[in-house]
């Protein structure tokens, strides 16, 4: 992973793809005038998967006759720019949070060899992710982030915001947004997202209090955590993040990911329990479930497959369609 300056170098100045190439061949170009003086590349291959990128681990022999793996990743266009953008900076805060949570993100990020099949251990993970939502702190006191990061391919809205209700909102309106543009007008579901904005989420936000009784504080995360972006060192043990999307907001949004029909392993109501032990529900607690529910319509949104009927998935949030609520 390169730093600013890197990773618009990894991109093309066109929107469109390149001619299509062998991943060994890509990597060759878009990364060997950026190693070290003498630094020889000896191996590239395509690593792992990720949307909307090519991913890749190179290897390289050092001035010094050390042989090193790197992880790269390469994106096309304006918008490839935006997305690992904001991935560079926020995967740059979380590390100077909790270093071990997070590769070093760098003009050559480290290589890690990850298992990315194993479940984590829910006691564990809960604890390194509360540790880091409860370490972090905004540079502003406010709800938002300073550059423009993406849940996938597509923009998160995240202009600084002193309130918690008006940030989310203007979130879920940028998303709802998108998707108008990607797949035309529906009436219903526009006037639903009107009555959330005006009623669902002052009603549920605008008075949300820590533990304590004190304001919500914002806190830094991942902002699209579910199992596909998450991995096991398999040297240490400890679990490891990548793709981040980050922005300030609630610490509780980050769990609704896992409420969304594409969490498979986070659905698992361990993990959400094993994380209130670590950091206690905002009040009112009683309304923990409908915050959780709200803040899941963002991803499950902008996860909307426009090839199946919009009246059979649409914004399709599986424990939604078990309750009778959409």
């Amino acid at each position: 992973m390169g730093d600013s300056k890197d990773l618009a170098a990894m991109n093309q100045d066109s929107d469109s793809e390149p001619e299509l190439i062998g991943a060994k061949e890509m990597l060759h170009r878009l990364q060997l005038p950026a190693l070290p003086e003498d630094t020889k590349l000896f191996n590239a291959k395509r690593f792992g998967t990720s949307a909307w990128t090519i991913t890749g681990r190179m290897e390289v022999i050092e001035p010094d006759g050390t042989h090193r793996p790197y992880f790269v990743k390469v994106a096309y266009g304006k918008h490839g720019r935006t997305m690992l953008n904001g991935e560079w900076e926020s995967s740059k805060i979380i590390h100077a949070i909790m270093p071990d949570f997070i590769p070093k993100p760098q003009g050559f990020g480290k290589f890690i060899d990850m298992d990315v099949t194993t479940a984590p251990d829910p006691a564990r993970w809960a604890a390194r992710l509360a540790a880091l939502h409860k370490s972090s702190v905004s540079p502003t006191g406010k709800f938002g982030f300073h550059v423009t990061t993406c849940d996938g391919k597509l923009s998160h809205t995240v202009d600084w915001d002193a309130s918690w209700a008006s940030f989310y909102r203007k979130l879920l309106l940028g998303v709802c947004k998108l998707d108008l543009e990607a797949n035309g007008p529906w009436p219903e579901l526009e006037r639903a997202t009107a009555q959330i904005c005006e009623v669902v989420i002052p009603r549920l936000l605008e008075n949300l209090r820590t533990s304590e009784g004190e304001p919500t504080k914002p806190c830094l995360i991942h902002g699209n955590l579910w199992e596909r972006n998450m991995g096991i060192n398999t040297k240490t043990g400890d679990t490891l993040l990548f793709d981040a999307g980050s922005f300030f907001a609630h610490n509780e949004m980050e769990l609704s990911h896992w409420r969304c029909e594409f969490s498979s392993v986070f659905r698992d109501e361990v993990y959400t329990q094993k994380y209130l032990l670590q950091f206690p529900t905002a009040e009112p607690a009683n309304e923990f479930d409908d915050c959780n529910r709200l803040y899941s319509l963002k991803d499950g949104i902008d996860k909307y497959d426009p090839t199946i009927d919009p009246s059979i998935s649409g914004a399709r949030i599986v424990p939604h369609l078990a309750e009778g609520l959409i």
